[in-house]
C-alpha cells in the first residue's frame, strides 16, 4: 500500500528511507492522475518490502513539490539513498516505472 506523505513527514519517510522510494505527485482533480493511480498501487503492492511507494497530493502539500519544482502531475519522483535519482513527468506505462525501480534496487 502506498504512504501518504505531506510537508511534514516527507523528510523522514522519503529521504531517510534505506530502501528505493517512488514519491506520486497528484491531485483529485488530476485525470491523467487518476489514470496512472491503479499503476502505482499495483507497483506499490508486487515491489513491497523492496521498494517503498508514497503519494503527495499537492493540494495538500505545498512546500516539497516546491522544493522538487513540481510544474505538472503527475509527476514520478525516484529516490535513492536521500537524493533524487531520475523524474517521469506526464503519465506513463507500468513497464517504465517497474524498469526504473528494479534499476534502483540492483545499483
Amino acid at each position: 500500500m502506498s504512504q501518504i506523505v505531506t510537508d511534514d513527514n516527507f523528510n523522514t519517510v522519503v529521504l531517510k528511507s534505506t530502501i528505493p522510494v517512488l514519491v506520486d505527485f497528484w491531485a483529485a482533480w488530476c485525470g491523467p492522475c487518476r489514470q496512472i493511480a491503479p499503476i502505482v498501487d499495483e507497483v506499490s503492492r508486487e515491489m513491497e518490502g523492496r521498494v517503498l511507494v508514497c503519494k503527495c497530493d499537492v493540494d495538500v502539500a505545498t512546500e516539497v513539490p516546491a522544493k522538487y519544482m513540481i510544474r505538472s502531475i503527475p509527476t514520478l519522483l525516484f529516490f535513492k539513498n536521500g537524493e533524487l535519482v531520475h523524474k517521469i513527468v506526464g503519465a506513463t506505462n507500468k513497464q517504465t516505472i517497474e524498469e526504473k525501480l528494479k534499476s534502483l534496487i540492483t545499483e
